[in-house]
């Protein structure tokens, strides 16, 4: 019995150019360049470009994508890596780490698709990576393209209401300038 289908969004359109940093693992090199394939798909659609780096673990993907955004300008960020759990806790480390540094990034204002699979068994990853399957490589794509038009559109908003900043000039007690 098939399980309840689920929404998926149209791609966003953008007028101005969109560049964004796949940072990819391939810890599990099939997996990896399966995700990393219908993440440049799905990216392409758009007329967007991108840019790939490897790193050697789930745990490095959330570091280089800060890193990026200090000494890049990409608009958004891609992470797709594959952690199956194994017979220790390092599997819940991996992934709860790698999770939560990609969220505190995302809510620093980064627009960041969370593609980093988190797996019983190797079959499960197949499955999840094959761009003809479930295409979490370009889901992730995807959640960074909306993000990235959100930001862009609410970054462009003139909305006219709540608070500025009134900054008075040095030595002026009359006249103030708004920023």
């Amino acid at each position: 019995m098939a399980g309840p289908s689920h929404h998926i969004m149209a791609l966003p359109t953008f007028d101005k150019p969109v560049k964004i940093l796949i940072v990819a693992s391939p810890y599990y090199k099939d997996v990896s360049d399966d995700q990393i394939a219908g993440a440049k798909a799905e990216i392409e659609k758009v007329g967007a470009t991108w840019d790939l780096v490897a790193v050697p673990g789930a745990l490095e993907i959330p570091t280089a994508i800060g890193i990026a955004e200090r000494m890049s300008d990409f608009d958004g960020y891609v992470a797709l890596g594959c952690v199956i759990r194994g017979e220790t806790t390092h599997y819940d480390t991996v992934c709860n780490d790698s999770s939560r540094a990609l969220q505190l990034l995302g809510l620093q204002g980064l627009c960041i698709g969370n593609g980093i699979l988190t797996v019983e068994n190797y079959d499960q990853a197949v499955v999840r990576a094959d761009p003809a399957k479930m295409n979490k490589g370009g889901g992730a794509a995807a959640a960074a393209l909306h993000l990235i038009a959100l930001a862009r559109k609410w970054g462009n908003a003139d909305k006219g209401v709540g608070f500025t900043r009134e900054i008075r000039l040095a030595g002026d007690t009359d006249s103030k300038t708004k920023a």
